[in-house]
């Protein structure tokens, strides 16, 4: 089990120049940020998180320039303090595609007057976040659409855990999300490791899938999504053909969530995660795992108490149960 004693993240966004030229910096200074650094990060810590600028330049019409999440599953896109558990799922920790540096354009516009959709696309280096010493493979595409068909979510509580805004009618959001990374020299595309050789990095073609849900209704919250990974060649091989040890994590996995938050703000959650991977990787992981939460919420996600229990399941390895407390403030 891992102790995550404190976790400190920097945010500063707002303004600049103009009211349709915005800014955002983000930094993290845990542990598990203060590290990494490597001849691809050119000797520097991994601690930016997103560090972009975003221009609204035509009506509903954005564009984002710098290092940020990519539009993959809404688990990733919801904040680090604003989430429903300690952590995200495992389908998170293993299939998500987190940050790139690169160009993003979004959009949303009404069906109806009721009926929203968002669309979102991303264009970017495809080796992760920090990596600056140059483009290690081929480039990632990632597309996103959103359909709300009952409107926006009050202050865009899709975007976070629990049922906070409590919505006086019903919402849902669902979303599905396209990434193609050619050339991937990771095993997770653009996270994980790189896929070494004494030639040079191992190169590949990795897609991935995300379709997801998300609904909320007075104190109910609910939040469903899939994730799929391929690749043209998912074992690493050197010149000669032989197997490096490297393999693209691929597969499947699926999780759902939901909660019911009283009127005290406390809140008690449920969530069930199965990883299903392709024979090559499905060894080692894990395959299914059941938590239940209950939270506090003192002053929103700002301050917070949480708690959550696991049993998780593996597929030749013992079960194991994990136990988590986490005290939370955000100022």
């Amino acid at each position: 089990m891992e102790a995550q004693i404190l976790t400190v993240i920097f945010s500063l966004e707002g303004f600049a120049f103009t009211k349709d030229l915005t800014y955002k910096l983000e930094i993290g200074l845990s542990n598990k940020d203060i590290d990494g650094a490597s001849y691809y990060t050119n000797y520097t810590d991994k601690f930016i998180l997103d560090a972009y600028v975003q221009w609204n330049f035509y009506k509903n019409l954005h564009i984002r320039v710098g290092q940020a999440k990519l539009p993959g599953n809404v688990e990733r896109l919801i904040s680090s303090g604003s989430l429903q558990f300690v952590d995200r799922s495992l389908l998170n920790a293993e299939f998500n595609i987190d940050r790139d540096i690169g160009l993003q354009l979004l959009n949303e516009h009404y069906l109806t007057p009721t009926f929203l959709i968002r669309e979102q696309f991303a264009f970017s280096q495809g080796d992760g976040r920090n990596v600056t010493v140059g483009n290690m493979g081929g480039y990632q595409y990632t597309g996103r659409v959103e359909l709300l068909p009952l409107g926006a979510f009050k202050n865009d509580n899709e975007l976070e855990g629990s049922a906070l805004e409590r919505e006086d009618k019903p919402r849902l959001m669902v979303g599905v999300a396209y990434d193609y990374n050619d050339d991937a020299v990771k095993t997770k595309s653009n996270k994980g490791d790189f896929m070494e050789t004494e030639q040079g990095l191992y190169q590949t073609d990795i897609t991935t899938l995300f379709a997801d849900a998300v609904f909320k209704y007075k104190g109910i919250s609910l939040l469903a999504e899939y994730a799929n990974r391929s690749a043209e060649e998912a074992i690493a091989i050197d010149h000669q053909g032989i197997p490096t040890g490297d393999v693209v994590h691929t597969g499947n996995a699926f999780n759902i969530q939901g909660g019911y938050l009283f009127e005290n703000n406390w809140e008690v959650s449920g969530r069930y995660t199965h990883l299903d991977f392709d024979q090559e990787v499905q060894s080692t992981m894990e395959e299914n795992q059941y938590t239940l939460g209950i939270s506090k919420y003192i002053v929103g996600h700002n301050l917070k108490l949480q708690t959550d229990i696991s049993y998780a399941t593996f597929a030749n390895q013992s079960d194991e149960v994990m136990a988590r407390l986490q005290l939370e403030l955000q100022f």
